[in-house]
């Protein structure tokens, strides 16, 4: 059962305010505007693909200072994941009206550093019928914490083989953002278990005598290499079955800008290894320097300091 949010904030059953957050339904297939939503109580029915099947899309961005940073790179993912599962093409002026109202709400509740995600399903199985909606949840503090610390991570299979592509099997979905993730969920589960912090993805490549890397289960990974006169920052070839990030796609063009080589390349465990400095990239987030690969400690290089000035930019939209 869904209510509509007349702004009052429910308590539980001890006279204690839920988490602070914002809910927005998008209403994405009806003529009805969006509408906020009451965060304590349910709005989705248990018919819903979202639920049943994970068949839908997702997009998390960061809000800092009350705005939505790298919108447009977001909502474009946004409209090319639709596609790919053949949802109906969002209509982004809605989304960005659900997305106003929310940030409205947001700060009403206090504001600040936050993860603001638009989800959109198939919709119930009942009426077939498109939901979506948006939220506004603050910042987790191991997101700050991750940064200042750095990750220990290990890699692990992502369990297919490099001649997956978007052509070769359409259904794989290589590079739309679903909301099936489940696989990715375990891993960094399995990681933590182990005292760990994250996960690369890695897919055999017999021909480079070494895994190929991808992605991590929520962050694009960049290898830095800073000597001999080579300053450049490689990033997976999204060909391969990696999610093209959208702080990553920003911190190339301000990289570029401030005289770094940047390029999409065929990167191997080697090469990480190899290289003076390897960082996870996401939008809330932002990065978080990779601190042991696989057990072996990885120093922080010389130009740590700009490397991660330069995405904090990136993932603001400065």
């Amino acid at each position: 059962m869904t209510a509509s949010y007349d702004g009052s904030m429910t308590t539980d059953a001890t006279g204690t305010a839920p988490d602070r957050r914002a809910v927005v339904d998008v209403h994405p297939a009806g003529d009805a505007a969006p509408e906020l939503r009451d965060p304590s109580l349910p709005v989705l029915h248990i018919d819903d693909l979202a639920a049943v099947r994970g068949d839908g899309i997702f997009e998390t961005f960061m809000v800092r200072d009350g705005e939505v940073r790298n919108l447009d790179r977001h909502a474009g993912r946004f409209t090319n994941s639709a596609g790919m599962l053949d949802l109906p093409a969002p209509d982004l002026d809605r989304w960005i009206a659900a997305t106003d109202l929310a940030l409205v709400r947001w700060a009403e509740l206090g504001g600040g550093d936050a993860s603001l995600r638009w989800m959109y399903s198939r919709g119930r199985e009942s009426t077939g019928i498109p939901t979506g909606w948006v939220t506004v949840a603050p910042e987790s503090p191991a997101v700050s914490r991750d940064r200042d610390n750095g990750v220990a991570v290990m890699t692990a299979h992502r369990g297919y083989s490099l001649d997956i592509s978007r052509d070769a099997a359409p259904w794989a979905l290589v590079g739309a953002k679903t909301l099936s993730y489940a696989a990715n969920m375990a891993a960094l589960r399995y990681a933590r278990a182990h005292g760990l912090d994250d996960v690369i993805f890695t897919a055999a490549d017999d021909g480079e005598g070494s895994d190929r890397v991808l992605e991590g289960p929520t962050s694009t990974v960049i290898a830095v290499r800073d000597r001999d006169g080579v300053r450049e920052i490689l990033t997976p070839l999204p060909e391969v079955g990696v999610l093209p990030g959208t702080t990553q796609a920003a911190l190339f063009r301000s990289a570029g800008d401030a005289g770094w080589t940047c390029r999409e390349a065929p990167l191997t465990v080697a090469d990480l290894f190899d290289a003076d400095g390897v960082w996870l990239l996401s939008s809330v987030r932002r990065y978080a320097r990779v601190t042991a690969l696989d057990g072996t400690p990885l120093g922080r290089p010389d130009c740590a300091a700009e490397i991660e000035e330069l995405a904090t930019r990136a993932a603001e939209g400065r």
